[in-house]
């Protein structure tokens, strides 16, 4: 299983290089996994040099050698260094016991060992410092300590301490500890030199008793050099900004944040007074933030609903997820008992909501929302407080039609219509569903750091557009349109998305709906594009809606869609990015709910770069141990941007039949956890998982296993038809078999083709895999077998996509996310510098052991055996007899007996006569075996 191998901080792969060539032939080795950079892990390559010739040397005349007279001390010296030798080489042997043993110990234990030597060091410090203590240990104190940091030997204990307190009570942040170091040490430099310019500078030749009663050796070190080459009026300014740095390094504090700093202490120490609304402002801030959140985001703890008194299985998947939120920091609470954010988050979360709503064209949020409504671009003073109603969209006016647009409508038109079309409206985006709550990340085993990739690697894109000359000239030429057919019917706004834009349109009293679906035609000659859907009507509207692809498209970048969720705290490791819906807003997918998605597209509609954009949103939320995944690339150069990342539980797959091994080994792995979940009473792996880490389940007695968490096992098929081609039965049982039962073991499948026709997508696989996303085909049929529904032949390709997530009616019109290849290879090394894979051996271990089948029989094997068994065991070689017997027509029976022919089973044709039988009756199961390839029968 996944978690029992990967999780351990000793096993590791030691043919990670192999791997990343592309070779998938053959298991990896396992060795030790790599936390700093790939690169320094790397040998050195030995380069074979020619061996150079030498000139052919003359042999001189051999002379008798002298016999050298024998010493009285080789004996004596042959002695001793013998004894010298084994005595090294046992204190050698004895050092490296220790050192293999204390690296065996748990990295907790370490961290703690450190700790306690400090804490140690301190009180021996203290005796010698402060008690005067006496002895060899007391000398050696006051030599070193005395000696180098001089009057503030005092000070060095107390030092010691504070370190030794930070290590035990926060041993889960190292990240810290080279700033602390760096800091420490200056603030310690610039001190002691300033003492000791501070009594006279003392000398060397003062004697030893001199540096003590100053600043000691360091001191000396430090002021020495300045005042030599510039005086001591520059030296002590320098060796204060010394100081002043250390000191800032240590507190981690900006320079530019001093004043802030100070301010904020002397109000909370009380000196100062906090200025009028300094609370007020908080609270607001905090309230209107809280609107702001989803629904599901914003519950208060006290108003859950009490847990059912019967078991449900979705219940219990929907609290396995949500016991899964990292927990925020909370002020204090109201006396209403609503929770109150803290003002450092709150400020934190507007200031990312803002920065997406302008920089990044993110969707505004309440608190907002009135900075960037309408068409004024002054900036109000204050933020207003949040209207009622926050969650519900609301319509803002659009300005007039842009000069030059809508020349083409009559003047009819413009009587008829003309002041809806000046009121145009544009609904500002919907309040997003409420996303899954924050999954908690497992923790690495071992002493392994693993950092998540930082979202600076992923590109920004520009604000989204809300109108344009463009949407003008459509809405004159459908103005147009319905009053030269005559319908009472008027466009009374519409929603502009990246890709296409939804034109809302009302009708008039007793006007039928077909009136405008007739007109589809006539609509799509108007506006110039044969790409016109039309919606009837907009779910939760009464409108119809007509979208119209836009001349002027836009690009959805990955970045931007991470950035929202990451804004959002929602840190659920399966959580995906997909692109931008039609109303403007971004679109998440959690690929723990869906449970398993089709993907499927011609060629150029965006599949690929949809995958993309799935693997990378992984690795970007994920560690290895929260998400391993198996891809399997038939096409062999679709995923090799992807060779060696640790997220792999396997290489990278390309051949067909070994990617049907590795789905049964997938199926295999299913039932191994469902057998865990069956022996400790849990019905969800996120349940298991969670009690695994407070320690509620232990393995049973006697029992050497070690029970760990399971991550995510996510599949990812980029062409699905080239595994149905060469095994179409094998890999339809596998899917069918993970799609019905793998969502409470936290298995999910993406299935990828770009042929969606009914012997690839089969009716078992439809009916088992929910969640569908369709980008653009080339038939109707084709969209039928996607979505069951027409409307995925009308997209326009590049991206733009329908997606139908589980339980849903309609799909969404969106337009898929983009990621560069850059941001891919910036990513992927990223991950690579943290950490080796670890593969599974057991994933394609059937490849080795498989039988061998001549190719000459093909489908044919069972007739063979068949045919080859009936033969041997009558001693009777007839073809008519295989005819009438196996009920096969002359042609294969022919081939049939040709096959055993050439395999010595029977003898060659003598004309109407039935042939020999080479093969006695006891020798039949030799001969089926190798006919089966089988190397024992």
């Amino acid at each position: 299983m996944a978690s029992r191998t990967s999780g351990k901080g000793s096993q590791g792969t030691a043919g990670t290089a192999k791997a990343r060539a592309g070779r998938t032939t053959g298991a990896a080795k396992k060795a030790a996994p790599v936390k700093k950079s790939a690169v320094a892990a790397k040998k050195a390559v030995p380069v074979k040099r020619a061996p150079v010739k030498k000139a052919p040397v003359k042999k001189a005349a051999a002379r008798p050698a002298a016999k050298a007279a024998p010493s009285p001390t080789s004996g004596v010296f042959r002695l001793v260094t013998a004894l010298w030798l084994g005595l090294a080489h046992g204190v050698g042997a004895m050092f490296r016991g220790i050192g293999r043993g204390a690296k065996g110990l748990d990295p907790a234990h370490r961290k703690d060992g450190v700790a306690l030597l400090l804490l140690g060091l301190a009180l021996i410090v203290a005796a010698g410092t402060w008690a005067q203590l006496r002895g060899p240990v007391g000398d050696l104190v006051e030599m070193l300590v005395t000696g180098a940091f001089g009057r503030l030997d005092l000070l060095v204990p107390i030092l010691l301490g504070v370190v030794a307190v930070r290590l035990i009570l926060h041993p889960e942040k190292p990240e810290a500890n080279g700033r602390i170091v760096i800091g420490l040490s200056a603030l310690v430099v610039g001190v002691l030199g300033q003492v000791h310019v501070a009594c006279g500078a003392p000398s060397r030749g003062d004697g030893i008793e001199g540096l003590q009663d100053a600043g000691g050796l360091i001191g000396w070190a430090a002021s020495t050099p300045l005042i030599f080459t510039m005086g001591s009026v520059l030296a002590v300014p320098l060796l204060l900004l010394l100081t002043v740095f250390g000191l800032l390094v240590v507190t981690a504090t900006p320079v530019n944040a001093v004043p802030e700093r100070l301010r904020q202490l002397g109000i909370m120490l009380g000196i100062l007074a906090a200025p009028p609304g300094y609370y007020e402002d908080d609270e607001r801030y905090d309230e209107q933030w809280r609107e702001a959140l989803p629904a599901g985001a914003r519950r208060s703890p006290a108003r859950r609903a009490p847990a059912p008194a019967e078991y449900d299985a979705d219940l219990v998947e929907e609290e396995a997820l949500t016991l899964r939120r990292r927990p925020r920091r909370a002020a204090a609470q109201p006396a209403s008992g609503a929770r109150a954010l803290d003002a450092v988050d709150v400020a934190a979360a507007a200031a990312a909501a803002l920065d997406g709503a302008v920089l990044n064209g993110l969707p505004p949020s309440a608190l907002v929302a009135d900075l960037t409504q309408g068409v004024s671009t002054e900036r109000p003073a204050a933020v207003p407080p949040a209207r009622e109603g926050a969650g519900k969209p609301e319509r803002t006016p659009v300005p007039a039609p842009l000069s030059g647009s809508g020349s083409g409508a009559g003047s009819g038109a413009g009587t008829a219509s003309g002041s809806k079309v000046a009121d145009l409206t544009k609904a500002q985006p919907e309040a997003s569903q409420p996303l899954p709550p924050r999954a908690e990340q497992l923790q690495l085993a071992g002493d392994i750091t693993y950092a998540l990739p930082s979202l600076d690697l992923l590109e920004r894109g520009g604000p989204g557009k809300t109108r344009s000359a463009a949407n003008d000239a459509v809405v004159a030429s459908l103005t147009t349109v319905f009053t030269e057919f005559k319908v009472d019917a008027a466009v009374t706004g519409f929603t502009r998305g990246p890709t296409v834009t939804r034109y809302e349109v009302e009708l008039g009293p007793a006007v039928k709906v077909e009136r405008i679906t007739a007109l589809a035609k006539n609509i799509a000659y108007a506006v110039a594009s044969p790409d016109v859907r039309i919606i009837s009507p907009i779910p939760g509207k009464s409108a119809v809606g007509i979208e119209i692809p836009n001349t002027d498209r836009e690009m959805v970048n990955l970045g931007d869609v991470l950035r929202l969720a990451d804004a959002a705290e929602d840190d659920h490791p399966m959580l995906v990015a997909l692109g931008k819906d039609v109303e403007g807003g971004y679109v998440m997918a959690n690929l723990a709910k869906m449970p398993h998605v089709l993907v499927a597209g011609a060629t150029g509609s965006g599949k690929s770069s949809c995958i993309n954009c799935l693997i990378t949103s992984v690795m970007v939320r994920a560690t290895p141990e929260d998400v391993r995944m198996v891809l399997v690339d038939p096409k062999r150069v679709e995923l090799t941007a992807y060779e060696g990342i640790p997220h792999l539980i396997t290489p990278i797959i390309t051949n067909p039949k070994r990617a049907a091994e590795a789905l049964q080994w997938v199926v295999r792995e299913m039932d191994l956890r469902y057998d865990d979940l069956a022996a400790y009473g849990y019905r969800h792996i996120d349940d298991f998982n969670q009690a695994v880490r407070t320690g509620k389940i232990k393995p049973p007695e006697g029992s050497e296993r070690e029970l760990s968490p399971y991550p995510y096992l996510l599949v990812i098929v980029d062409e699905l038809a080239d595994l149905m081609m060469v095994a179409p039965r094998d890999v339809e049982d596998s899917i069918v078999r993970i799609t019905q039962l793998a969502r409470a073991a936290g298995i999910h499948l993406v299935l990828a083709t770009q042929r969606p026709s009914v012997d690839v997508v089969t009716g078992l696989i439809k009916a088992n895999v929910p969640s569908r996303l369709a980008f653009a085909t080339s038939s109707l049929a084709d969209s039928r077998v996607i979505l069951d529904q027409p409307g995925a032949e009308k997209l326009i390709g590049k991206g733009d996509g329908l997606f139908l997530p589980m339980g849903a009616n309609k799909p969404t019109r969106m337009q898929g996310a983009f990621v560069t290849e850059d941001e891919v290879t910036a990513i992927v090394q990223h991950c690579k510098d943290q950490m080796a894979p670890v593969f599974r051996e057991d994933v394609v271990v059937g490849t080795a052991k498989k039988k061998e089948i001549d190719e000459d029989i093909g489908d044919d094997l069972d007739l063979l055996c068949q045919a080859a068994e009936l033969v041997v065991s009558t001693q009777f070689g007839s073809t008519s007899m295989l005819q009438r017997k196996l009920r096969v027509g002359f042609a294969k029976a022919g081939r049939l007996m040709d096959l055993m022919e050439s395999r010595n089973i029977v003898g060659p044709s003598e004309g109407s006569k039935a042939r020999d039988v080479l093969v006695k009756p006891d020798e039949l199961d030799e001969m089926l075996a190798m006919i089966r390839g089988d190397s024992h029968p």
